[in-house]
């Protein structure tokens, strides 16, 4: 497992005095905690924020110590976290967290650092598919198991989609560039790039969170006896992460993207300006509540909407306890909207 500690490069001093101040107090030598933070993949620039905070000193600031331990093919990084070898996880969605409210698993969501999921359907453009209403009638939908499992449950319920239309993907978007008639799932940070170099098109895209699938996502999950041992250091890991987040998106995100390519060699920077630039476009991180209340804000009534969608699609059972799953003591502050102000002026 890589992991990359990059709290020893340090904010401008009126940045880092400021942080520190409003987050936890001024932090010393002697009461910086040490913290592992285990994502869902290999670096990316979908983790930038994360990242930004490391390279230019913001968790460090507010007395973390951050460690960062990239996700992967053969890494478990959610078993860490039950486990208490990492005190922060990101969750890919709120699917994720309520199969551990389901389970009785102590653990909530205390941050949603995406508004939106970036999940999509693409389709060739100028094949009779140009539209989402169209889309239930492609022949083809080249979807992964646990798409099939979760959104496309939801497209079936909510839209009419058909179980015969779906073929697997296996993460190749080949059969779908060979195909004009066809459709695949992906993330609009990735897959579009990838078409657009591997097939020489720009292919349609349809976000599903503008189309009802809004659930929030690269969440934050800690463990419930660690918030209640050490809610300064859930503040400050939520606050700061806003805050690179934040700077990754409007400010300059080289600190940000220079850790990320040091972190993963087979990263570019040509798909980090990509991906950073569709988060923009679309959203993703800074849209909807977060424009009023702060990068990671959430709302119960929001993740209550969610929940029932799934519970009517049968992807969640209906007997879950939502406040066991999350919570909002975190969130909602306006952190890093000033900074905001001024990186777009």
């Amino acid at each position: 497992m890589t992991r990359t500690n990059l709290t020893a490069l340090a904010l401008p001093a009126a940045m880092s005095a400021a942080l520190a101040t409003a987050v936890c107090g001024p932090a010393t030598a002697q009461d910086t905690m040490a913290v592992t933070f285990g994502t869902n993949w290999l670096p990316q620039a979908e983790h930038g924020g994360y990242y930004q905070a490391l390279a230019d000193g913001t968790y460090a600031a507010c007395g973390l110590d951050v460690t960062i331990a990239p996700g992967g093919p053969q890494v478990n990084n959610r078993a860490l976290l039950l486990a208490g070898r990492i005190q922060f996880h990101m969750g890919g969605n709120l699917l994720q967290a309520f199969n551990a409210a389901q389970e009785g698993i102590p653990l909530k969501v205390v941050a949603a650092h995406f508004q939106k999921e970036p999940q999509i359907i693409m389709t060739h453009p100028g094949e009779g598919f140009d539209t989402w209403e169209s889309l239930t009638g492609l022949p083809t939908l080249f979807l992964g198991e646990n798409g099939y499992q979760s959104f496309y449950q939801w497209m079936i319920d909510a839209y009419g989609f058909k179980a015969e239309q779906r073929k697997p993907y296996t993460f190749n978007p080949a059969p779908f560039v060979a195909d004009k008639k066809s459709g695949q799932q992906g993330y609009v940070t990735s897959e579009p790039f990838a078409v657009e170099t591997v097939g020489g098109f720009k292919p349609n895209v349809f976000l599903l969170a503008d189309y009802g699938f809004d659930t929030y996502a690269t969440t934050v999950e800690v463990m419930d006896d660690f918030i209640t041992d050490n809610a300064d250091a859930v503040q400050c890991f939520v606050d700061a992460s806003a805050i690179g987040w934040t700077k990754y998106l409007y400010g300059d995100a080289s600190a940000g993207d220079k850790a990320i390519l040091d972190a993963n060699a087979d990263m570019s920077q040509e798909q980090l300006d990509y991906s950073r630039n569709a988060m923009k476009e679309y959203g993703i991180v800074d849209s909807g509540e977060s424009l009023t209340d702060g990068i990671g804000a959430m709302t119960a009534a929001r993740i209550e909407g969610f929940y029932e969608k799934m519970v009517a699609a049968g992807v969640a059972p209906d007997n879950i306890e939502l406040s066991d799953m999350y919570t909002l003591d975190f969130v909602n502050k306006g952190v890093g909207l000033d900074i905001k102000t001024e990186l777009t002026k």
